[in-house]
This record gives C-alpha cells, sequence and structure tokens, in this order.
C-alpha cells in the first residue's frame, strides 16, 4: 500500500489523482460478490478509458441525502473513536502499489491492521442495515477492495443515524474473495489500456 496523506478527500486534487483509475468504491461493478465479472464492467471500464485520455473526470449525480451523508461523516467518526477508545487516522487516498492504478479512499485508517468505512444513510436504510445484521451486499466488494489495497486485517462497517442505535461490524479479510478480485482487477486494468489504445489510433 502507498497511502497519500497530504490531500482531501473530495478536492479538485483529489478527484484528479483519481481519474481513470478503478476505485474500491467502484469494485462492485467490477466483481459481484460472488467473485464473477459484474455487467457493469464494460461501461465502468469505457468510462475510465475516456477519462484517460481527456484527463477529465466523469462527473457524478449527488443527490441531497448523499450530501447529508457526506457533511455527517465526521460526526459519525468521532462517536467511533468514542466508543472504541481508538484514533482514525484520515487518508487521501490508498494505492495498491508503485504502479497507482488502483485505488481506496478509506474513511479513515486504524492502527497498523485496521480501516473504516462509514454511511449516513436515510433511517429507513439504516434500520435495514441493523435487521439484517451484517454489511449491505452493495458495500461487500468495496469493503474487501479496501482490505486487498490496504494490506490490513480488518475492516469496521459503520452506519450512523442521528438519534438511533449506530450499526457497527467488524469485517474480517476474505482470502477466496480477493484473490478473486485481485485477478479481476489485473485484467481489467489492462482492458482500461487496451481501449485507450485502440481510441487513441483513431487520432493517427
Amino acid at each position: 500500500m502507498i497511502p497519500v496523506y497530504n490531500i482531501e478527500q473530495g478536492t479538485d486534487e483529489w478527484m484528479a489523482l483519481r481519474v481513470g483509475n478503478p476505485s474500491a468504491s467502484k469494485f462492485s461493478d467490477i466483481i459481484t460478490t460472488k467473485g464473477e465479472p459484474s455487467k457493469s464492467a464494460k461501461k465502468y471500464m469505457q468510462t475510465l478509458a475516456a477519462e484517460r485520455i481527456t484527463g477529465q473526470r466523469e462527473s457524478s449525480f449527488q443527490s441531497a441525502s448523499m450530501t447529508r451523508g457526506i457533511e455527517m461523516e465526521e460526526e459519525a467518526c468521532a462517536l467511533f473513536e468514542m466508543l472504541h477508545d481508538v484514533t482514525v487516522e484520515h487518508v487521501g487516498l490508498c494505492y495498491l502499489n508503485e504502479d497507482k492504478n488502483i485505488i481506496a479512499s478509506p474513511d479513515g485508517l486504524i492502527g497498523l491492521d485496521g480501516g473504516i468505512e462509514i454511511k449516513c444513510p436515510l433511517a429507513h436504510t439504516h434500520i435495514d442495515y441493523m435487521l439484517k445484521g451484517k454489511v449491505p451486499t452493495e458495500y461487500f466488494a468495496q469493503v474487501q477492495g479496501s482490505l486487498y489495497v490496504t494490506g490490513r486485517e480488518f475492516w469496521w462497517f459503520m452506519s450512523y443515524f442521528p438519534g438511533l442505535p449506530s450499526f457497527i461490524v467488524k469485517v474480517e479479510r476474505d482470502e477466496d474473495f480477493i484473490s478473486k478480485l485481485a485477478i479481476q482487477l489485473d485484467s481489467f486494468v489492462h482492458g482500461i489500456d487496451d481501449v485507450v489504445k485502440e481510441i487513441k489510433e483513431y487520432e493517427e
């Protein structure tokens, strides 16, 4: 893992480092929870290829609830630190290796072995997470992907809504899934390179 501490998540500089690179938050567009290629992989690959060629990150819609969730993360993080008597270290992003083409942007790193992903959904979604009692399926690849990119041993998943009990679960590495993810990511990154090369041939 290669951490980048000197930038803040959400800034233009941070966005620029993400251009054209698959990120853990989108790993579910590359691989399913069963370790199979996602049906969304082709679209995501072409999106990243376009970003590499143009140097511009494709804009994405951010709803009011999404904005609210981002704004509440700091509050949720402070609560987690108090409940678990730990310090959450904030980081801009983490690269898998020196190639710097696979990344994760953790909500925080904890000690030498842990990390955390914080979600602040609407109340009904938060309660649904609590009743199911496990990491939501839509975030499985993100959490395991963060473990893969950072090389950490465990990850906390926290769902927070003011006035309701927090839902916090500790996630261990799923080595079988991570091995499949590594294979899919390697193929995916090479696929981006191939698409970029083919598109650039039109300029010649």
